[in-house]
């Protein structure tokens, strides 16, 4: 099962931070058809936020047709986002999980990484495109 964190630092907010680490999960294949999202109970205890904000972020993802609640049951995932092999997951997050470490190494920060990593993404996004 997913566990959800907040990031005050994001820049985004609660609800949409939610919908994004589902989608994550969807897309690596931690999250699979049939299984069930923590509650929205569980969720408010865990976080400490407000009940609705887990509501939104759920029926945002029920609107996309990723989930369906199931009332007095709870919800659960109805699709994926895999698009590729789950197979060459392993070898790129252990190839990334190296570069971090080599980055850490070089004295970069979270936000110093983050930064030159989407920095890096956009440019080779935009390259590709050209």
């Amino acid at each position: 099962m997913i566990e959800f964190y907040l990031d005050a630092k994001s820049g985004l907010s609660p609800y949409q931070q939610l919908v994004q680490q589902v989608r994550h999960a969807l897309r690596l294949g931690m999250l699979r058809e049939g299984d069930q999202l923590p509650t929205v109970k569980e969720v408010v205890a865990q976080l400490a936020i407000n009940a609705n904000t887990v509501l939104r972020a759920y029926r945002e993802l029920e609107h996309e047709g990723l989930v369906a609640a199931r009332p007095g049951v709870g919800t659960f995932v109805t699709a994926t986002l895999t698009n590729t092999s789950l197979a060459a997951h392993g070898p790129l997050r252990l190839e990334l999980e190296r570069w971090l470490a080599k980055a850490r190494r070089a004295g970069l920060d979270d936000e110093s990484i983050e930064a030159l990593f989407m920095a890096t993404f956009r440019t080779t996004a935009q390259e590709d495109i050209a």
